[in-house]
């Protein structure tokens, strides 16, 4: 259907697999496998439910569901899962009565979203590690390639391409190990009752409070988890929320960096996004070769980093034992926040597999602003010949601020050939020209560039195909 609004993450940008994950098929799905599981663990701990019960239950929790048949139960009662739960009833005649016993309905939408974003984060897993991959090729390759480095957006001490890769790198890998730890970090909330304190389960399970705690363990144990949070209200903690939009904000924010670095870089022709055979750069401007996908990287980033504002505010206002007005918040600011990172990680990685070096202008540029940042080697070298270092400092200075202005009319920069020609100046042109081979002034970058790929190499480890990672 056209005439209605639709996503962008879900019409262009983000991955099938993420979209299939967040898909009413793959929630509502959980919800009743949810329900299925729990009443085969109640059934285990004594309570009165048959195992017929348990079997159809099981049986019907993979079914299609019947939207149109929900969406006309909660028009009439107004609650998505009493709605969800008298559908899967219709479908479990013998089970319908049983479906639910004992549960709040954070049971399953907030146990469903747990499961939903610890499958989320791995997937984001692979990508952020996939994408470490190809930067990882990137910078091997051009590891002592010379290039100018900039602070400021101003010409500084040269760099290599390579070096510059691994603080792209470096970001990602903090993103990567953060990421690790909250998905370490999370529990599930089992089945706790409306205030948290299981006074129900104690009812059904007549004060035995150990088949209580197994039936939390058990219920876990089948989605994945270790254990439960040992305390909570009606939902679990949304401190776990906010924390994963705070990672997710990190990536962006790291996506943002390497992104603006190639829009820079590609405004200086020095290094390029990849630009295919018949792509448009402009509608009207034909000769453009716009850096888009690094532009949308960049945009993409800052709706993740305006979305995390929601996770501070919604754990924030948690009243008391709950509170329902993070349902509606959460029902767009995670699920979003997941699919626009996906987004982005896919760019990021089809950006970082291509990116073109342009070594030819990176070598002109080089020659160009070389002369000036070799200047103070060029000093210690004047020195170690007897010169004066004050007197020989005023000489350099005052040929470099003729020669940038020279520059700003155009002119090609001539201060080699100034000091080379200055008396004063204890080094000839030739002399000079010796000492200005680019690989003497990139310090220690390439052995960096070496070790920190070699240290980083086993968080890589156990990377997953790029179509399992919907990239």
């Amino acid at each position: 259907m056209k005439d209605r609004y639709e996503s962008p993450l879900a019409g262009r940008y983000a991955s099938r697999a993420m979209q299939a994950l967040f898909s009413p098929d793959s929630r509502y799905g959980l919800w009743r496998r949810l329900w299925a599981e729990l009443a085969r663990v109640e059934h285990e701990l004594g309570l009165p439910i048959t195992q017929e019960q348990v079997e159809e239950l099981r049986a019907h929790a993979n079914d299609p569901i019947d939207y149109e048949a929900v969406a006309a139960r909660e028009r009439l009662v107004r609650h998505d899962v009493m709605a969800h739960i008298h559908v899967f009833g219709q479908a479990c005649p013998k089970a319908a009565g049983i479906i639910h016993l004992g549960a709040t309905s954070c049971y399953v939408t907030d146990n469903a979203d747990l499961i939903l974003y610890r499958d989320a984060l791995r997937l984001l897993e692979g990508q952020l590690k996939a994408t470490l991959e190809a930067l990882a090729k990137f910078a091997a390759k051009n590891r002592d390639v010379a290039t100018p480095g900039y602070t400021h957006f101003q010409p500084a001490q040269p760099v290599t391409v390579g070096k510059r890769a691994c603080l792209w790198m470096q970001d990602l890998m903090l993103d990567l190990e953060e990421l690790q730890d909250v998905l370490r970090s999370l529990r599930f909330l089992g089945c706790r009752g409306t205030t948290g304190t299981e006074a129900s389960f104690l009812e059904l399970f007549n004060g035995d409070r150990a088949k209580i705690d197994e039936m939390n363990r058990r219920l876990a144990q089948a989605f994945g988890f270790s254990r439960c949070y040992p305390v909570c209200g009606q939902t679990y903690p949304r401190k776990a929320d906010s924390r994963i939009l705070s990672l997710l904000s990190s990536i962006a924010q790291s996506a943002y960096r390497f992104a603006g670095d190639i829009r820079l870089l590609q405004h200086e022709r020095q290094v390029e996004e990849p630009f295919e055979e018949s792509q448009v750069g402009s509608s009207a401007m034909a000769y453009k070769r716009n850096p888009m996908r690094s532009e949308r990287i960049c945009a993409l980033a800052r709706f993740v980093m305006a979305d995390a504002l929601n996770g501070p505010m919604t754990a924030s206002s948690q009243w008391l034992e709950r509170t329902l007005d993070d349902s509606a918040n959460r029902r767009l600011s995670l699920p979003e926040g997941f699919l626009a990172v996906d987004a982005i990680l896919r760019l990021y990685y089809n950006v970082a597999s291509g990116l073109v070096v342009n070594r030819a202008v990176i070598r002109r540029a080089m020659g160009e602003y070389l002369p000036f940042a070799a200047t103070e080697n060029l000093l210690m070298e004047g020195v170690k010949r007897g010169g004066d270092r004050q007197a020989l400092h005023e000489i350099i200075r005052t040929h470099s601020m003729a020669a940038a202005a020279a520059r700003k009319e155009g002119k090609d920069c001539d201060l080699l050939a100034r000091l080379g020609s200055d008396p004063a100046f204890p080094l000839s042109r030739e002399e000079i020209d010796a000492l200005l081979d680019p690989q003497a002034f990139i310090g220690r970058a390439p052995e960096q560039v070496d070790a920190f790929l070699q240290e980083i190499q086993p968080l890589l480890s156990g990377a997953a195909e790029m179509e399992e990672v919907g990239l």
